[in-house]
């Protein structure tokens, strides 16, 4: 039996760019036919140039019927299926976003610089929810509270929340200090689910285990529930193949950088690293499959993956 491999969607952010430079963009990747394609260049003159690239660049991505939902870093981007930007969504508690999700006509996201999750209501086109993740005298909690209302809150970017999966059971979300995935119940509680390593990305709920970037060992782990694992090394090239080595004085543009993260069904799975790269592994036959390069510039990464939902 012949498999079709999936379509996917990235976004892709650059490290160390310059004013006037492209800041990465939206590809859609074609993994039957081993190529990749861009339809947005992220070049904006709005873009905070302090601190280590943290606004440069597309983020999460989710759908909601035919609408694209992109994130920045401080605002929500609504495309169509042809990339056209049909709206787009600011609040002020919307800081540093990375991964987002849709579920229940919401879309959730991170806000990285508010140690928050906030909510996207499909249905009024406002922010109506949020919760800040805290962890006083060592245990997790946390409040609700209206994103939209008085002065807001202060800024704090204590666990650097990167990602959120909802279903529903629950959040799900973590960050690179949180060292476990939480989830959120209706209540307000918040529990851990399991630990991670330091340094993680895209962490989320797969099948009986929980699948995440373990990007400090520069690697992808899929975890089952009774303890057997599945690692894989991310794709890595010859340090001759890399573009703009070293040009980078923050040492975040690395090599085999692992962020960006899908499933593919209930076999496959799909992988983002830097130089931006989408690495296809196979977990029933334990293999990678293929991969495809976009970018051999080290300051490329990508940053959101999905699997493309629609037939064109």
């Amino acid at each position: 039996m012949t498999i079709k491999l999936p379509k996917l969607i990235a976004t892709s952010v650059v490290r160390g760019s310059q004013q006037g430079e492209s800041h990465g963009g939206v590809f859609t990747v074609d993994f039957e036919a081993q190529e990749g394609a861009q339809h947005v260049d992220w070049n904006t003159d709005d873009i905070d140039w302090e601190g280590r690239g943290a606004d440069r660049g597309l983020r999460g991505i989710t759908f909601n019927g035919d609408d694209i939902f992109i994130a920045a870093s401080d605002e929500l981007f609504v495309y169509d299926r042809d990339f056209k930007i049909l709206r787009s969504h600011r609040n002020k508690h919307l800081r540093h976003c990375h991964e987002i999700c849709t579920q229940s006509g919401r879309v959730f996201l991170t806000s990285t610089g508010f140690d928050s999750l906030l909510s996207f209501n499909l249905a009024t086109n406002e922010f109506d929810w949020a919760f800040q993740l805290q962890k006083p005298y060592d245990k997790w909690s946390g409040f609700a509270y209206d994103p939209s209302a008085g002065a807001g809150l202060r800024p704090v970017n204590d666990f650097h929340l990167n990602m959120v999966f909802v279903d529903n059971t629950g959040i799900y979300f973590s960050g690179l200090r949180t060292n476990a995935l939480l989830h959120l119940n209706d209540r307000m509680e918040v529990s851990e689910v399991c630990n991670l390593p330091p340094g993680t990305h895209n962490a989320r709920p797969w099948k009986d285990g929980v699948l995440f970037n373990d990007t400090a060992s520069d690697c992808v782990r899929y975890v089952e529930a009774g303890g057997s694992e599945l690692a894989y090394a991310i794709h890595s090239y010859d340090e001759s193949e890399i573009e703009f080595a070293g040009i980078d004085d923050s040492k975040i543009a690395r090599q085999a950088f692992g962020r960006g993260l899908c499933p593919v069904g209930d076999r496959f799975v799909a992988a983002g690293s830097s130089p931006s790269t989408i690495t296809l592994y196979d977990l029933e036959t334990d293999q990678k499959v293929g991969f495809v390069n976009l970018s051999m510039d080290i300051r490329n990464a990508i940053h959101g993956l999905e699997v493309w939902p629609y037939d064109n």
